[in-house]
């Protein structure tokens, strides 16, 4: 199927869906495996979020997220469990009297117009 193929409408919608998503091609993770990014584990949740600390796609990812109401995963650097971005999470259990090296997790800026989507 070609271009000409798609009404006007339709043509429309796909230069505006291309056009969303050319942050993608931008993201510093594009050709990593990303399973990490939707990993319980602190150490992955950490990598991610380390990644997304340098990503020039950062901003765009975390807006698209907020967008299509994503519920999981760490997206433009921050964590969402179901539907809300927590800021801090630990291990499970009795936390140790000696912090390790793993659970500090990065501090990344979160936009006020995002701050509503703060767990509490």
């Amino acid at each position: 199927m070609t271009t000409t193929d798609f009404t006007s409408d339709q043509s429309d919608l796909l230069l505006g869906l291309a056009l969303a998503d050319s942050w993608i091609a931008a993201a510093s993770c594009r050709d990593l495996d990303t399973s990490f990014f939707f990993s319980d584990d602190l150490d992955d949740i950490g990598s991610a979020k380390r990644l997304c600390l340098s990503c020039p796609a950062r901003p765009k990812c975390l807006d698209a997220a907020v967008e299509r109401k994503e519920q999981f995963g760490v997206w433009g650097g921050h964590l969402f469990v179901a539907g809300k971005i927590v800021l801090s999470k630990r291990r499970k259990g009795r936390p140790p009297r000696k912090a390790r090296p793993g659970d500090t997790m990065p501090e990344v800026e979160l936009p006020e117009i995002h701050r509503r989507l703060l767990s509490v």
